[in-house]
């Protein structure tokens, strides 16, 4: 009959030394660290068609988080993190200027055209764009 031993999973680790459970925190910031530099990009690409950007964080919950943002020539967009840790980090390395609310001077910037007036008068009117 042969031998045989168990072995406890946790105590097992590969050829650096390191134990699965430890490397996982290592992947997920990187995977973090990642996702921050492509939004970084996209923001500096909005940027830079739109004469410069501002913008703001604003929590969705689960979600994650939205970056609104808002350019010197009026035009918009918003990108969407998988945390705030993430959105406020894309942010930094894009180096956007963040406010704490969407309200007054960003609000101010933001330059809406027919669709968007549209969209809003159908939503007000219980209209084919509000009833979706």
């Amino acid at each position: 009959m042969a031998e045989t031993q168990q072995v406890d999973p946790s105590d097992q680790s590969d050829e650096s030394g390191e134990s699965g459970e430890s490397r996982a925190p290592d992947r997920r910031a990187a995977r973090a660290e990642r996702r921050a530099a492509r939004l970084a990009r996209q923001i500096g690409a909005f940027a830079q068609r739109h004469g410069g950007a501002e913008g703001q964080l604003a929590y969705l919950g689960q979600s994650g988080t939205r970056i609104v943002l808002v350019g010197e020539d009026g035009g918009w967009g918003d990108l969407v993190a998988p945390t705030y840790a993430v959105a406020r980090s894309a942010a930094e390395k894009a180096g956007l200027t963040l406010h704490e609310s969407f309200d007054g001077e960003l609000a101010a910037k933001v330059r809406t055209g027919p669709y968007e007036w549209k969209r809003m008068a159908g939503i007000q009117l219980g209209g084919r764009y509000g009833s979706r």
